[in-house]
C-alpha cells in the first residue's frame, strides 16, 4: 500500500471537483427560489433579429464573484481535505501495526500470529476499498453542492427575467467551450444578475446565523 496512490486519486477528485464549478451550461428558465430580490436598475432589454429579446451572463465572472459559489468551493475544499486526512491515519496506522507485527510477531503464540495475519489482511484489503468509498464520497459531495448551486441560480435569473426584462433568451458566456464566438457587450446582464444574486444570499446567510 502507497500513500502516492491515494494521494493521486485525491487529487484527481480535486481538479474535478474545482472544475465542476465553472462547469454551468446554459443559464435557462426554470426552479423557483420562493421570492427572490431583483435588481431594480435592470437593462432596458435589447431586441433583435427576428424580435427576440436576448441577454447573455458571463459565468468566469459570475462564479468568480458570487459569494455562494465561493463558499461551497471553501467547503467543499475544506470537506476534501478531511477525507484525505482521515485516509492518511488510517494508512499510518494500518502501517504501523504492521511493522510492530514484523518486528514483535515472533513473541506470539502460533495461534495469535495467526490471528493478527488474518486480522491484517482483512485490515489491508479494507485500505483498498477505503480510498474508493472516499473518493466516491467527495465526488458525491460536490455534485450535491453544485446542483444547488445551478439550482439557486436558475432560479434567480428566472425570478429576474419575469420581474424585469422578459427575454426571450438568456446565453452563458465563459473564456473556454462558450457555445457562441462573439455576443454585443450591450446584452450583457452579468452585473444585474451578480448584485442580484450576492444580495439574495447575504439576506439567506443573515437568516441563518440569526
Amino acid at each position: 500500500m502507497e500513500n502516492n496512490k491515494f494521494n493521486k486519486i485525491l487529487l484527481a477528485c480535486n481538479a474535478v471537483l474545482l472544475l465542476g464549478l465553472v462547469g454551468i451550461y446554459i443559464l435557462h428558465f426554470t426552479g423557483n427560489n420562493g421570492g427572490s430580490k431583483v435588481n431594480a436598475n435592470a437593462k432596458a432589454p435589447v431586441v433583435k433579429e427576428g424580435g427576440l429579446k436576448i441577454a447573455y451572463v458571463d459565468t468566469d465572472t459570475l462564479l468568480a464573484n458570487y459569494q455562494y459559489a465561493k463558499d461551497l468551493e471553501s467547503e467543499l475544499l475544506t470537506y476534501k481535505n478531511q477525507q484525505e486526512q482521515y485516509g492518511k491515519q488510517q494508512m499510518e496506522k494500518f502501517q504501523k501495526d504492521y511493522q510492530d507485527y514484523l518486528k514483535n510477531g515472533s513473541n506470539m503464540t502460533l495461534s495469535q500470529q495467526q490471528a493478527k495475519e488474518a486480522e491484517l489482511k482483512q485490515r489491508a484489503e479494507r485500505m483498498s476499498t477505503l480510498e474508493q468509498e472516499l473518493t466516491a464520497k467527495i465526488m458525491e459531495r460536490q455534485i450535491t453542492e453544485n446542483t444547488k448551486l445551478l439550482k439557486a441560480i436558475f432560479a434567480f435569473v428566472r425570478e429576474y427575467n419575469e420581474q424585469n426584462q422578459q427575454f426571450d433568451i438568456i446565453l452563458r458566456k465563459t473564456f473556454e467551450n462558450s457555445p457562441t464566438l462573439y455576443m454585443d457587450s450591450c446584452m450583457d446582464i452579468t452585473k444585474e444578475i451578480l448584485e442580484g444574486l450576492n444580495e439574495e444570499y447575504k439576506n439567506v446567510k443573515g437568516k441563518k446565523e440569526e
